[in-house]
């Protein structure tokens, strides 16, 4: 657009004309002086220009860049909202990370379907499903006594086979800073160190009935319904010190008994202390 030229006139300075402008300021020559302008922002208010047509193209420059304006403040306003409700999150799980009492059952035992057999080694994360009824059906399950010393236990078992057959696929600890409170989404993700996966002959021997028991009925070998249980803490630390006696591979040992160390720590169990297991299969 060329204003060379182009008449205007100032709220303070009177008449004058155009003499040079570029995409950010515009220079006039009034009766005393020539004066700078911030472009095109100084014909919003303070100055106007005389050619019709040309007033017409600078509203339309002018309501473009108000628009822009608006809706940069938007963004900003919205990444506020954004980073005080982070805070507020940040704040929230620091008080709870910080009161966390351990509760003698805060692991889980998971079902996991043919697709979850493999999903859930390769993504590292189960799904816990959805409330099937009342006001929040159809919400992700919240994992509510899930925190940093539970581990998820991975089991499965073939269409043909009996209950008691359950076997174990593997067991990982949750994410370095994962609390079953906070979690939205239903995801519960691995640790990134303490994760194990069993090949078929190791699962073959892990079977989950000789470590869990129903305390309503211990002689029962029932899942029912759902995706997961919880499930006593020095029964996960059976499992992982059967899993450290069961692997061949000196690295693979070596994890396994970290894992193992790290458990008991985190979920303050001596295991020294630790009972042999008795499950449901162990009382036939």
């Amino acid at each position: 657009m060329n204003l060379i030229n182009k008449k205007v006139t100032h709220k303070r300075f009177g008449m004058g004309s155009i003499v040079r402008h570029n995409d950010s300021s515009i220079e006039i020559n009034f009766a005393s002086e020539n004066k700078k302008f911030v472009f095109p922002d100084v014909f919003g208010k303070h100055l106007k220009i005389h050619d019709k047509s040309v007033a017409n193209s600078l509203e339309k420059i002018l309501q473009k860049k108000e628009m822009e304006r608006k809706k940069e403040e938007w963004k900003k306003e919205e990444e506020k909202k954004f980073q005080r409700k982070n805070q507020e999150l940040r704040l929230e799980h620091e008080k709870l990370m910080k009161n966390h009492k351990l509760h003698p059952e805060s692991q889980m035992v998971f079902w996991c379907d043919t697709e979850e057999k493999n999903s859930s080694f390769s993504e590292w994360k189960v799904f816990s499903g959805v409330i099937k009824s009342g006001n929040n059906k159809g919400n992700p399950n919240k994992p509510i006594r899930l925190h940093q010393n539970s581990a998820v236990l991975l089991t499965a078992i073939d269409s043909s086979m009996p209950e008691k057959d359950r076997r174990i696929l593997g067991v990982y600890m949750v994410n370095e800073d994962f609390i079953g409170k906070l979690c939205e989404d239903g995801y519960i993700p691995a640790h990134s160190k303490y994760r194990l996966q069993l090949t078929e002959q190791e699962s073959d021997q892990m079977l989950f009935w000789e470590y869990y028991v129903n305390k309503k009925s211990p002689h029962k070998m029932t899942w029912n319904s759902g995706k997961y249980r919880y499930l006593d803490n020095s029964w996960i630390a059976q499992i992982l010190l059967d899993i450290v006696s069961l692997k061949s591979d000196p690295k693979e040992r070596e994890l396994a008994q970290q894992f193992f160390e790290h458990f008991c720590k985190m979920n303050q169990i001596a295991d020294q202390e630790l009972p042999k297991p008795n499950g449901a299969l162990m009382r036939i």
